[in-house]
């Protein structure tokens, strides 16, 4: 029969298996930027590898602000256009999982909150940032900056955790002189970091930023201010993601590509109503520690 039906050039009709089966082969993913930075490249890239292979169809999401959210979360049930969701490094209300579980479909959470999902895979956010803190102290910084971009409450799940994980490190070790600071949509938060170095009578001798795109471009920049790294200021991000190595950036590393793909194995899981081996899971992180940070210098920038 199959060389019956390779020889009549026969192929299996995607839309028949749809109809057989019931499933759309389409999964949503929801991302909280219309960028897509490193972070959500790599996850694509780790869901694609997976999904691809069983067939899936990945679809992006961006959700960017109130008017998305309600759109998104109030016309996916009624569609039920997609056999699973995913929701990626932003917070989601009980409210909108429950909503998403009216379609009836497994919802998988990557760097957010367990609450209301079916599985989830993401990092420590708080302890890879302690991590740093603790590593700058230990050099021998006692006045830190740690600057990010301001985001949605209701978007910044991973920027969230960072912050208070910042701040509870520098609690716990007492007698630091340690700050965060948003920079406002449409502010370049390099020119932040400068003035804050530049115009203060106490500057921060380390700056951490929020992800390593945000750190790896001061390098540049300070340069033409006639400054080093880590010579008049430590430096540290977040992520190792690209070029992080090639700059020397002492950085958090984690696995977003990793987390992708168990993400992606544990979504068909449950599609296909198979047991799911360790649902909620949390990968490591690890301290990269290179040439951006050193001794705090003892005489002042200016």
């Amino acid at each position: 029969m199959l060389a019956a039906a390779n020889a009549l050039n026969f192929s299996v009709s995607r839309s028949a298996g749809i109809l057989k089966s019931g499933r759309t082969y389409r999964i949503a993913l929801l991302v909280g930027s219309r960028t897509i930075e490193w972070f959500t490249a790599e996850i694509i890239a780790g869901l694609n590898d997976v999904l691809r292979d069983a067939g899936y169809d990945l679809v992006i999401y961006p959700i960017e602000g109130l008017e998305a959210r309600d759109a998104f979360f109030e016309k996916l049930p009624v569609r039920s256009n997609a056999d699973a969701v995913f929701v990626s490094s932003f917070g989601i209300s009980p409210d909108e999982v429950k909503r998403l579980g009216t379609a009836k479909i497994p919802i998988i959470g990557i760097n957010t909150t367990s609450e209301g999902f079916d599985a989830t895979v993401g990092i420590n956010d708080k302890e890879g940032i302690k991590l740093i803190v603790r590593h700058l102290v230990k050099l021998g910084h006692r006045n830190l900056l740690y600057l990010y971009e301001n985001f949605s409450s209701t978007l910044g799940f991973s920027s969230h955790n960072r912050i208070v994980g910042f701040q509870e490190a520098c609690n716990a070790i007492g007698g630091l002189t340690a700050r965060t600071l948003g920079v406002q949509e449409g502010d370049n938060i390099l020119d932040v970091a400068i003035s804050e170095m530049m115009a203060s009578d106490n500057p921060p001798t380390a700056l951490c930023f929020y992800q390593d795109s945000q750190a790896v471009p001061l390098f540049f920049r300070l340069q033409r201010s006639g400054l080093s790294i880590p010579e008049d200021i430590s430096v540290t991000g977040f992520d190792d993601s690209t070029f992080a190595k090639e700059a020397e950036l002492t950085t958090v590393r984690q696995r977003p590509y990793d987390m992708a793909v168990k993400a992606a194995q544990k979504a068909l899981a449950l599609i296909e109503g198979r047991p799911v081996h360790e649902p909620f899971e949390t990968f490591p992180v690890q301290l990269q520690v290179r040439g951006s940070t050193a001794k705090p210098r003892t005489s002042p920038l200016l």
